[in-house]
């Protein structure tokens, strides 16, 4: 039996037309986990239910039959360093790897997801294509604009491609800079009827994503999964998940997530509620109570990230009651002056209280995740965090406790993107794990050295093409990173100012061109209130 045999569609795919567009989508990563990506599935079922559009799914170790001659090959990238596999997917299918090389006997290539809707910028020069936003819009925009110039030139196709709000063509656009190794100095289309800046679609319907296909070949296996809430309110300073995504949505629980919920239990009996801040939904108490219904004894229930002060006795004791055995929480800090330079909106006590809801509910383990480097950060901050995970430990004895800890990585479109990663956070890292370990917390910090390749490529620009090409000759580790910069000396600016330097707010950003949900003027202004806090 092969591993698509083993797919339950929650979909009915159309048959083609005879003239349909052949149409390739990957996932560049294995099919365990692309599978389990809810974009990936939300649109390849778009696409398969299309009677225009004749759709083949290619992961890295497994593919459908695909088309001898596509017209267009789709990428949906959750990863930044999946980069390397669209490249080797790109050589086995026989396209050029850089979007200029390619004519018209080449497939139009183009790429979704966040990684892309973030800060294409350093993969720009592998696409001819990328959507910018919410596929519920772009997508069909994309096929059917693509339909009216099938026949033309790929120019055309492209100039045509480029009228549409969301479609990102970055061939289009010019970008000057100071110096071969200098900030930038402009990006400007190439012709007058390309609009200057992209906007990024947003999707406003309350009827959010849920599973088209459930696998038990998933990461997560035969998981079912519905899409709660989109975006998150709390607006944290450094958190792409809610600046990008702006405004928070909520699923109706009449017209959107009781029926998938009903739909997706009829096949499985694991259950996955998706989100930033997924108890945040005005209706979740009734959405619990819903789930609770002794008809759903069976189910398995897992829950995204929770927002701290919703953790009550009840959601424990349903969750527990449904086969969940820990409670993740996104806490970043003890410190309070910490949480009101990023705008978090928590206190010790209420993380403390949550712990003794958790446990009172009859769940054994509870996960916090925690943050170095935050700017404004000072030494009696980390001592703060120490105190708070004492403290959590004392009044709620017995549960197992986790702190998982990241590096502050600046993202596009926050008002955090003009700092740098601070260079003492490898080191503050060590000096959590060495307070932490002796009073037995589980301390998980994250690698150090991927948050550095991952703040090199949410500020890059187009120069870094070059290296990514490079890097992959080299491997995928922080030394690959250094010794393709070793070897572009003069030609890039260095991993220095890409990685550490702190940006001024005059200088043009590599994604100036590309409209987030905010006004540059805004997240000026939200800079401006976390650094009014610093010492």
């Amino acid at each position: 039996m092969t591993v698509f045999a083993s797919e339950r569609l929650l979909f009915t795919p159309t048959n083609p037309n005879s003239d349909a567009i052949p149409l390739i989508f990957a996932f560049p990563n294995e099919y365990t986990v692309g599978i389990t990506s809810l974009g990936y599935q939300v649109v390849w079922a778009t696409l398969a239910t299309r009677e225009d559009v004749q759709v083949s799914r290619l992961f890295t170790d497994i593919q459908e039959a695909l088309p001898r001659n596509p017209e267009i090959l789709g990428f949906s990238i959750s990863w930044e360093l999946d980069y390397v596999n669209i490249l080797n997917l790109l050589e086995s299918l026989d396209v050029p790897i850089r979007a200029n090389s390619r004519n018209d006997s080449h497939p139009l290539v183009f790429g979704g997801g966040p990684v892309l809707t973030a800060n294409p910028e350093p993969f720009a020069d592998f696409f001819d294509v990328i959507l910018l936003g919410d596929g519920e819009h772009l997508l069909t925009s994309f096929i059917e604009t693509y339909k009216q110039v099938r026949n033309a030139s790929r120019v055309t196709q492209l100039q045509a491609l480029a009228q549409v709000p969301g479609i990102y063509v970055p061939s289009l656009y010019e970008v000057e800079y100071h110096g071969q190794d200098g900030v930038v100095k402009s990006i400007t289309p190439i012709l007058p009827e390309v609009p200057p800046v992209v906007q990024k679609q947003t999707y406003r319907g309350n009827v959010l994503s849920r599973s088209t296909v459930v696998t038990q070949k998933a990461a997560w296996e035969n998981i079912y999964m519905v899409e709660v809430v989109r975006s998150c309110p709390e607006m944290c300073r450094f958190c792409l998940a809610s600046y990008l995504t702006l405004p928070f949505r909520t699923a109706s629980l009449e017209a959107s997530l009781i029926p998938a919920i009903e739909q997706g239990l009829a096949v499985t009996n694991r259950l996955g509620l998706l989100g930033a801040s997924v108890t945040q939904h005005p209706e979740f108490e009734e959405l619990l109570k819903y789930i609770s219904q002794p008809k759903y004894d069976h189910v398995r229930l897992s829950i995204a990230s929770v927002r701290t002060n919703t953790v009550t006795v009840q959601l424990a004791e349903t969750l527990a009651k449904r086969d969940t055995r820990s409670l993740t929480i996104a806490v970043e800090t003890g410190s309070d002056r910490l949480r009101q330079i990023i705008n978090k909106k928590l206190h010790n006590d209420e993380i403390i209280q949550a712990a003794i809801n958790a446990k009172a509910g009859g769940l054994k383990a509870l996960k916090l995740y925690g943050m170095v480097g935050i700017p404004g950060e000072e030494p009696e901050d980390l001592e703060a965090t120490v105190s708070m995970m004492a403290n959590v430990k004392k009044f709620a004895p017995g549960m197992r406790l986790t702190l998982g800890c990241s590096t502050f990585v600046p993202k596009a479109h926050t008002p955090f993107q003009w700092f740098g990663v601070n260079q003492q956070a490898e080191k503050r890292l060590q000096m959590l794990q060495k307070k932490l370990k002796p009073q037995g917390i589980d301390f998980r910090p994250e690698s150090y050295n991927w948050s550095i390749i991952q703040a090199l490529l949410s500020r890059g620009d187009r120069r870094l093409s070059q290296l990514l090409e490079l890097t992959r000759e080299f491997g995928d580790s922080l030394g690959s990173y250094k010794r393709a910069f070793k070897q572009l000396k003069g030609q890039i600016p260095d991993l220095e100012f890409y990685v550490y330097s702190n940006w001024s707010t005059e200088q043009i950003l590599p994604w100036n061109h590309l409209q987030g949900p905010l006004p540059h003027s805004t997240l000026l202004k939200h800079l401006a209130e976390a650094t009014s806090q610093f010492k």
